[in-house]
């Protein structure tokens, strides 16, 4: 099941299209040269979570492409109109696209709306660190990488997965050329420590070029709502195998734990992943 919905100013509320016939130009940008971003969220009872975060980083990344795209209440009448078109009261992914479009035509946006992948959860993940290429100071000396945006260009990171998964495992954390711990293909990471009976999260800097995560921060408000301590890095591989948890967090599968890097066991805390994962279920 997939439902498709552009955004087109003829029809506030979005225009239905048949997902299972062609709808892009082959000449769209997004298409020949990966110009574009999108975001994804998860919906649970047709309430899409996090929705003003998510559309706030789209802008953003929009930004950083010189990309015009639809203002935010056009997008949320177009998703309001694929989740109605759903008709599923249960958990569903909710992706949002905006392309370059083809030449002199401007941008093509759409909304796409579809199951949440099986199996995606309930899995401790082995992990490979790899070089990204690029030390901790890249974004803000090359603002031209986009390296805190999230654009169509993910080639490199799906072939990290691909890589990582040749090689025996499930996931990938990204290191930076100076040893610094960034971020997942398609997640955040996170730490957890406890000294003295307080408990730390913490996450790498965002000043490292990372995508700042939606999830990591809601999770981040609740958990100082329930009395953790909060921190941004800077981390280094070290720091992960001398912690008292580490996980993966993104939008749709949610809170993932890592039981080793590199082959070498992580500490695993069944205690915190619940208290954790309960923090994100309670997030909207």
């Amino acid at each position: 099941m997939t439902v498709l919905v552009f955004l087109d100013p003829a029809r506030p509320d979005g225009r239905i299209a048949d997902a299972a016939q062609p709808q892009l130009m082959v000449t769209d940008t997004g298409i020949t040269r990966g110009d574009g971003i999108f975001e994804t969220m998860l919906a649970v009872n047709g309430a899409p979570r996090k929705l003003q975060a998510h559309l706030a980083r789209l802008a953003t990344s929009a930004d950083a492409l010189e990309l015009k795209i639809p203002s935010s209440d056009v997008w949320e009448r177009a998703i309001t109109t694929a989740l109605a078109a759903a008709d599923d009261d249960g958990e569903l992914v909710v992706k949002l696209v905006a392309t370059r479009g083809e030449p002199e035509a401007g941008a093509t946006a759409w909304v796409q709306v579809s199951a949440v992948p099986v199996g995606l959860r309930g899995q401790r993940l082995s992990v490979l660190l790899l070089d990204r290429g690029y030390d901790s100071t890249v974004a803000q000396r090359a603002p031209w990488l986009l390296m805190g945006a999230k654009t169509l260009s993910y080639a490199v990171n799906m072939a990290a997965v691909r890589y990582a998964r040749s090689h025996g495992a499930d996931d990938v954390i990204f290191t930076s050329s100076d040893g610094k711990v960034l971020e997942g293909p398609t997640s955040t990471v996170l730490i957890a420590r406890v000294i003295d009976g307080v408990k730390h999260l913490i996450t790498p800097q965002l000043e490292s070029g990372i995508l700042p995560g939606t999830s990591q921060g809601a999770l981040f408000a609740a958990a100082r709502e329930a009395g953790w301590d909060l921190g941004y890095g800077p981390l280094v591989p070290e720091d992960l195998f001398a912690s008292d948890g580490v996980w993966l967090i993104s939008s749709v599968r949610l809170l993932a734990e890592v039981e080793s890097i590199d082959g070498k066991p992580v500490t695993v805390s069944p205690e915190l992943t619940a208290e954790l994962s309960g923090l994100v279920a309670s997030v909207s």
